[in-house]
């Protein structure tokens, strides 16, 4: 073999070991930012997975969804319970408690994420409208002046669309089975639904069950995985379509997403021509 063909040779196989140390180095610092941005979140939350993809519409406040509400193919990031005290619906709207003004996407109280019955099945993401607290010899309602009733009747200042007219949310003669949350989806305008089925005292549904088809009963602590907390719109809908559950996404989120998707991928051609940009400004004063 000539000299030539020698050093042709030894130029391409450095060529190929600079490109796949490249390739390795590109890859592991892809593969440290996923890590570090991960690791993060998990500490921020103290949850682990620290977030969490919205499915249905069940919490969505308009038709075509908004920022700031929960709508299908938002990320949801999960804070650990033990982090937060929760605040439900009626603390959050009754004049003169501590937590009264305290709000969470878009509604007063805060949203939870449940397991339903403390099964195994698909979490639910739904607002905490009251907690009930048995006290021994009857229950309590934090945030409103029910202490040691035999049963529930309230009517909370949630409006909800019913047989037509738009109404309170009403609970009546409701005998608990036993301490816990009780919850519902912010998109109710088809009827004053309450998940626990129990609790339904003027719903159009009948609540949610699980998984066994046991009806839901009120969310005790251990049933709780987080809080939740702030919300990344549309870039989940990408992990709907790879699960074939996209089909709640909105024709907005999906737009919004793909608008997403070219600003991140010109910013880099943006951040190269910046320099060029700057330097036909400089010469032309």
């Amino acid at each position: 073999m000539s000299d030539k063909g020698t050093a042709n040779s030894d130029l391409e196989g450095n060529l190929a070991i600079s490109s796949g140390t490249l390739w390795i180095r590109e890859t592991s610092v892809a593969i440290g930012l996923v890590v570090l941005l991960l690791g993060s979140m998990w500490i921020s939350t103290g949850s682990f997975p620290p977030m969490v993809v919205v499915e249905s519409q069940s919490m969505m406040h308009e038709d075509e969804g908004s920022i700031g509400a929960i709508d299908p193919g938002d990320l949801i990031l999960v804070m650990n319970k033990d982090r937060v005290d929760i605040v439900s619906f009626v603390e959050a709207t009754q004049v003169g408690n501590e937590n009264y003004g305290h709000e969470s996407h878009g509604m007063p109280g805060d949203v939870i994420i449940y397991r339903k019955n403390g099964g195994q099945d698909t979490p639910v993401i739904h607002r905490a409208l009251l907690e009930v607290v048995s006290n021994g010899s009857g229950w309590d309602v934090p945030g409103t002046a029910l202490r040691n009733v035999e049963t529930v009747s309230l009517t909370l200042d949630y409006q909800c669309s019913y047989h037509g007219g738009t109404y309170s949310l009403r609970l009546e003669g409701w005998e608990p089975e036993h301490s816990g949350f009780l919850t519902s989806g912010d998109n109710n305008f088809g009827g004053c639904m309450i998940d626990q089925p129990a609790a339904n005292s003027q719903g159009q549904g009948g609540g949610l069950v699980d998984a066994n088809g046991n009806p839901v009963e009120p969310v005790e602590e251990d049933w709780v995985v987080g809080v939740a907390s702030s919300e990344i719109p549309w870039i989940g809908a990408i992990k709907l379509v790879t699960s074939g559950n996209s089909g709640s996404v909105t024709a907005k989120s999906w737009y919004s997403l793909t608008i997403t998707i070219l600003l991140i991928l010109l910013s880099p051609l943006a951040v190269e021509r910046l320099p060029e940009w700057f330097s036909d400004s400089d010469e032309e004063e």
